[in-house]
């Protein structure tokens, strides 16, 4: 389940608004938030739009939209694609709620009030089975407060999330791991890059061969005929 949620802004961190965790769950969470923040602070417009950062028993997952990072911690066995399907729930309620004030604001979580609307959607996504499933009991009685619709939009929200990146929590704090989108996507390029450049050589030879191969048959022909006519 979405154990917690936090919506900052790309290009200083600053936290906007955040869900209100119980004190077990704050407690829990502690190292986790304190790992977010660090991660966080390498975010920028070349970083990946969306990822999942695997810590333990937990997994982050964050999605960035319009220069707001969208972040929930969620249990490890939950579903990504609910994960990314809330996120972007959240994402667009919040552009539509608070559309022009995002960068002028100065002062942390500016947009508490958006706990709301966080608290209700956590409780749409909280059954993983249920939902998964359809709508099914448990997720309507969870979602009286939600417009009758929106489960009937659930399945038309979950994102193909194959595509999206999965990294490790240590790789990214010790060991120099990037969530910069450039170098991903620069490694790839390198990788085809490579494959290219070994198909362009054995087009090349295979030309070549083509190209020559009916004189060097002649030549050896002419050899051949020499030496059984002369030797």
């Amino acid at each position: 389940m979405v154990r917690s949620t936090t919506i900052f802004r790309v290009h200083d961190g600053l936290p906007l608004a955040a869900s209100v965790d119980d004190e077990s769950t704050e407690k829990a969470l502690t190292e986790y938030k304190q790992q977010s923040k660090l991660i966080f602070r390498r975010l920028n417009a070349n970083s990946e739009p969306a990822c999942s950062i695997e810590s333990g028993q937990y997994t982050l997952h964050y999605l960035i939209v319009d220069r707001v990072i969208y972040m929930c911690i969620c249990d490890s066995s939950y579903p990504r694609k609910l994960a990314f399907s809330y996120l972007d729930e959240l994402s667009k309620e919040f552009q539509r709620s608070y559309e022009g004030k995002i960068e002028g604001v100065t002062r942390p979580y500016a947009f508490m009030g958006f706990d709301t609307f966080i608290s209700k959607t956590t409780r749409l996504y909280r059954d993983s089975r249920s939902l998964t499933q359809g709508a099914g009991p448990a997720a309507s009685a969870s979602s009286s407060n939600q417009p009758p619709n929106q489960l009937d939009q659930l399945n038309e929200n979950l994102k193909d999330v194959t595509r999206i990146m999965t990294k490790n929590m240590e790789d990214l704090l010790w060991r120099g791991d990037s969530l910069d989108r450039m170098s991903h996507l620069s490694t790839s390029l390198r990788s085809e890059s490579a494959k290219y450049r070994k198909a362009a050589r054995n087009i090349n030879l295979q030309a070549l061969i083509r190209k020559w191969a009916p004189v060097g048959g002649i030549g050896f022909f002419v050899i051949l005929f020499i030496w059984y006519r002369f030797f």
